[in-house]
């Protein structure tokens, strides 16, 4: 049943890209019914009572299924088709990674009931800076697209998706409080996990490759909002710190659960 949903859930976000940014109605209920679809097979495949399927395709599949969230939410106040444009194809993609590699299943008996909790955090936290790093990527289009000439300008479907976006300003602003969000949810992810690591462990951090990303990637997202407060840091610079930090990030799990599952065949411990 949930593979049937899988597919609905990808066909109608690759249908909803693919729409004129002038089919504003059917674009925002057709992503809504995807998006529905996209969780109702996340929560049958990923969640029962006693275990939790785990793995670098379902952690990716449910982060993209965040930021479709609030891609949606945000495009109700703002128009922003360039973002659709960048969100729902690789949801459509991350939807269908489950399918392919199904990941691990985590017995819950005898862990922490905060356990689920640690991991709905670091999903928000993955998304929230997954659609920031989208954000980055459309201001610095939007950013090249002003210093091109008009005689060189391109037409199509995506340069318009541009051309339709708010203004500079506007979008530093929105990136900023996406930023700002998701550094804090970053933050709840990483004292969660001291805590788990000390369950586990028997210390407070195990230094292993997806514990240094993970700090690497919050340090850079500190660095830059501190430098925005205390510097006025903007433009180029907080596009190259914003899409470091979130491939920092993208490298701390996702990155470290593929090669584990796909490259060394090891599931979850």
């Amino acid at each position: 049943m949930y593979i049937c949903l899988f597919i609905l859930a990808a066909l109608f976000y690759v249908v909803c890209a693919c729409l004129p940014p002038k089919k504003r109605l059917a674009i925002s209920l057709g992503t809504l019914i995807g998006w529905l679809l996209h969780g109702g097979a996340l929560w049958a495949d990923a969640i029962t009572s006693n275990s939790l399927r785990m793995g670098f395709a379902i952690m990716l599949s449910g982060t993209l299924w965040i930021s479709v969230a609030a891609y949606w939410l945000e495009n109700r106040n703002f128009t922003l088709d360039g973002l659709r444009i960048l969100v729902l194809p690789c949801a459509a993609v991350g939807v269908l990674l489950p399918l392919v590699f199904p990941g691990s299943v985590i017995e819950l008996a005898g862990r922490s009931m905060l356990f689920p909790w640690h991991i709905a955090i670091a999903m928000l936290a993955y998304s929230t800076l997954t659609i920031a790093a989208f954000h980055a990527i459309l201001m610095a289009l939007q950013e090249s697209k002003l210093h091109t000439r008009l005689n060189v300008q391109k037409t199509g479907l995506f340069a318009m998706a541009i051309d339709r976006l708010p203004a500079l300003l506007t979008m530093e602003k929105l990136l900023f409080r996406l930023i700002g969000f998701g550094f804090f949810l970053l933050t709840l992810t990483v004292l969660s996990g001291v805590i788990f690591s000390e369950e586990l462990f028997r210390q407070a951090f195990k230094w292993e490759h997806k514990t240094i990303f993970t700090m690497l990637s919050w340090l850079l997202f500190g660095i830059l909002l501190a430098g925005r407060k205390w510097r006025g840091w903007r433009g180029k610079t907080a596009l190259s710190f914003t899409l470091t930090g979130f491939t920092t990030l993208l490298l701390a799990y996702v990155g470290s659960r593929f090669v584990l599952e796909v490259v060394l065949h090891r599931g979850l411990a």
